[in-house]
């Protein structure tokens, strides 16, 4: 078994059976200092007590413990070019030697494209050029490494091409000395390592970007841990590297027509969020809010946080045995299935992207392993993002609007999801949207590609001025990554279709007011109910484990019953007259098919019990089984209880629900009033057939 943990994005491993212990670097003493007791002791991941007081006390203990860290990372940097551009404005060398060092390697590839597109072999070089433009980005250092697997996330800045190769990016750069490392854990913590702990990895067990990771063991507690130590002097290598960017971002801003996203806005978002990683307070924070948010799933896990031995420079976590979630020969050997974690992963991203909006902005199979629990362990929280709460909803209904191929109403959506400014006209894009997804959506959903979906969608927002928010590219990203690694198991998997139960449950259950319209939207076109639509939803609602019927039934019916349901009870007796109709005629039809050929001939005189049409009688045959289908389903439901009608009842008793029950009522009787008039004057309305005449696959069995 492997031992791993997360630094700069990756997850690194120490195989089972090596042993470690405090190392003495050449050239390194240790000091000795008084040491802290850790205030939440906890053994083998559970808490030492299950005394309620002593939880409470112990939960006092880790605020405090907390609010001292905080204290200790209060001078963390935080992104601000107006100091950047005070602070290498008076150091010009330094600034005209780096310029140097990144306009020689990037005036080089873009020679490249120039001659390319001179020769018209762009499109044919494009991948070469994307490979390139990789190891460029790798030899130029960590801000440009960053930049890179930034890039890889927008769509709207980048080719596919270029995405696929940025998205290789590794933040692997050479160690720093373990002298230099120990010495900060203890100028940072303010106690020697003997203090903290029994022992710790002589070397690095990962370095990345950022940082470099050591395997220590916890003094007081004997629990294993992962220490994660800032790279020295990285503070300034960045900072250099953002202030020349972003001195690139004006430029691009003024001269260069194609980019039609703020440049500069882009450059410094990315920089507040790498400035961000660079505080590892704030990271064991992100960690704290991603667990309390998504761990309450009992097959997801997040290490918890030291918070007496975490500083802005120092990140102590608990450590976690596991393989990474792109190793499949290993995770096999450990006897689980990669699809079952990857379907976890995928609830998980929807639930960060479309629940709480707060989601893990590094997505990177590195940053997620398999614990030989079967759990899936999120690994480095440095980078977060967020969802505004108008585009969760946004997104739901853009789903509704793409499965209609409601194409305007998709272009619209993107007012909302923040892609476009309100003063762009939408108009030209709709032809776009309509050839790429007409074509798409001839698939179901189970055949639908999602790196083909995210591909077209990002070749059709390249060619118009949209501006992808990063939470939308890099939820993008997250996907189609798991798809990528599930393909691996298996080639038929598909991302859209482990969604789906997902989009459907939360449709079916979900009281907010936008998708209680989207909702409607989905089930009413053109004055009738599609109840093939909501069989659908409550087959793939009913594979969520979350879904329940209680869920689905109750908000439908406030919805119908509100002040603002008229439209909605017009289309609902409508239909419920017509499913009432269906379900006694077709009631009449087993019933006088059941009964004797010559006991029909006496009752009816020889002719057929109804004057209907074959067609007819068909449809209300097939209208009444799925609405009894339906019916199983939301009995099927392994929470569903008859006692659950009860409050459904109370709201009929309400004056508008008493009111519509006598429009259903009056609506039924006239129908089949109607009826009874037809065929007592045999003046039907199509051509006729005799229930006896009737394919008996109409018939239920």
């Amino acid at each position: 078994m492997s031992l791993a943990v997360s630094a700069g994005g990756h997850s690194f491993y120490l195989q089972a059976g090596k042993g470690f212990s405090i190392s003495k670097p050449k050239g390194y003493k240790f000091v000795p200092r008084a040491a802290l007791v850790e205030a939440t002791p906890r053994v083998n991941g559970s808490p030492s007590s299950t005394s309620i007081q002593v939880l409470a006390t112990d939960r006092a203990e880790e605020l405090k413990a907390e609010a001292r860290a905080l204290a200790r990372a209060a001078d963390a940097s935080v992104y601000s070019p107006q100091l950047l551009a005070k602070k290498y404005g008076s150091r010009p060398v330094k600034a005209v030697k780096r310029t140097l060092e990144i306009l020689v390697a990037l005036g080089t590839f873009a020679f490249k494209l120039f001659l390319d597109q001179k020769n018209g072999a762009l499109d044919q070089n494009k991948r070469k050029r994307a490979a390139e433009l990789r190891t460029i980005f790798t030899r130029l250092g960590p801000t440009f490494i960053k930049l890179g697997q930034g890039l890889s996330t927008r769509p709207d800045l980048c080719p596919p091409e270029y995405l696929e190769e940025l998205a290789q990016l590794q933040d692997a750069l050479p160690t720093f000395p373990d002298a230099d490392a120990f010495s900060c854990i203890e100028t940072e913590l303010g106690m020697s390592l003997e203090s903290i702990f029994s022992s710790i990895s002589p070397t690095p067990i990962a370095a990345a970007s950022l940082g470099q990771v050591y395997k220590a063991r916890l003094k007081y507690s004997g629990q294993t841990v992962a220490v994660k130590v800032q790279r020295p002097g990285i503070e300034e290598v960045i900072g250099l590297d953002f202030y020349l960017i972003r001195g690139l971002g004006f430029f691009i801003n003024k001269y260069v027509d194609i980019i039609t996203t703020d440049a500069v806005a882009l450059i410094d978002e990315f920089a507040s969020r790498v400035y961000q990683e660079l505080n590892y307070v704030q990271e064991g924070q992100n960690a704290k809010k991603f667990k309390m948010l998504y761990a309450d799933k009992e097959d997801i896990l997040v290490p918890d946080i030291f918070w007496n031995y975490t500083s802005g420079k120092v990140l102590t976590m608990e450590w976690v045995d596991g393989v990474k979630l792109n190793e499949q020969a290993a995770i096999e050997r450990q006897g689980l299935k990669l699809l079952d974690l990857v379907t976890t992963g995928i609830q998980c991203s929807l639930r960060q992207l479309l629940e709480y909006g707060y989601f893990h902005a590094d997505p990177h199979p590195g940053n997620l392993l398999a614990t030989p629990e079967g759990k899936l362990a999120f690994l480095d929280f440095g980078m977060m993002s967020e969802t505004p709460e108008e585009a969760r909803f946004a997104i739901i209904g853009h789903v509704v609007h793409m499965v209609n191929r409601d194409y305007e109403a998709m272009a619209r959506d993107y007012y909302a999801l923040d892609f476009l400014s309100t003063d762009v006209d939408v108009s030209p894009i709709v032809p776009a949207l309509r050839d790429f997804f007409d074509d798409a959506l001839s698939y179901t959903v189970s055949e639908l590609n999602f790196k083909t979906l995210v591909d077209g969608l990002g070749s059709v927002l390249y060619q118009y001025p949209f501006n992808v928010p990063p939470y939308y590219a890099l939820i993008l990203r997250s996907l189609t990554v798991l798809e990528g690694l599930a393909l691996y198991a298996d080639p038929n998997f598909k991302v859209l279709a482990a969604s789906y139960p997902y989009f459907a449950k939360r449709l079916l259950t979900d009281p907010n007011p936008y998708l209680r319209d989207a909702l409607i939207e989905l089930l009413f076109k053109d004055g009738r109910f599609r109840w093939n639509r909501l069989e659908n939803l409550l087959v793939q609602g009913s594979k969520d484990r979350d879904f329940s019927a209680k869920d689905a039934l109750q908000p439908v019916l406030k919805l119908l019953l509100g002040p603002d349901g008229e439209e909605l009870r017009t289309l609902v007796i409508k239909e419920a007259v017509r499913v009432t109709e269906a379900v006694t005629l077709c009631t009449f039809v087993d019933t006088y098919n059941s009964v004797p050929s010559f006991m029909r001939s006496l009752i009816f005189n020889g002719n057929g019990a109804l004057a209907m049409s074959s067609a007819e009688l068909q449809s209300m045959m097939e209208l009444r089984d799925q609405v009894f289908r339906i019916w199983g389903l939301l009995r099927s439901s392994e929470n569903f209880d008859p006692a659950i009608l009860q409050p459904i009842l109370q709201i009929l008793q309400q004056p508008e629900a008493r009111s519509l029950g006598g429009r259903l009522v009056g609506g039924i009787t006239q129908r089949l009033a109607a009826r009874l008039l037809q065929q007592v004057l045999r003046m039907p309305m199509a051509p006729t057939s005799s229930l006896s005449a009737l394919d008996t696959r109409y018939v239920p069995k």
